[in-house]
């Protein structure tokens, strides 16, 4: 039994790897199209901020699934090495989170701001 939940949950570790690596290959294609077109077309109502807060809100959701399939890696039978580097990444991408999203609620605040 033990053995099939190692491999099941190798597997869907790996599955939400590639799905966060997905998410980011949409996100980076979306961000250049966009940020392209603002170049062409500068006066259409996108702005740098609108952009950049498209492809930040991307990110935190890769970080927070790349952080659960490392939670899924190292949940059966982890050794201590293991719980300290699952440690070490997780404060790491739970901190690029964190000041990730701050940065976008403050772009969001000043960008209503602008508009009232």
């Amino acid at each position: 039994m033990k053995e099939i939940a190692e491999i099941v949950t190798g597997h869907l570790s790996s599955i939400i790897e590639l799905l966060a690596a997905l998410v980011i290959s949409v996100a980076l294609i979306k961000f250049l199209y966009k940020y392209i077109k603002h170049i062409v077309h500068p006066n259409e109502g996108v702005t740098n901020q609108t952009i950049r807060i498209h492809f930040g809100s991307a990110l935190t959701v890769a970080l927070e699934l790349l952080l659960a399939a490392d939670i899924l890696a190292t949940a059966i039978a982890p050794t201590w090495d293991d719980i300290g580097k699952l440690a070490a990444i997780a404060v790491l991408r739970t901190a690029l989170n964190y000041f990730l999203e701050r940065e976008l609620k403050n772009n969001e605040s000043e960008m209503r701001k602008a508009k009232d």
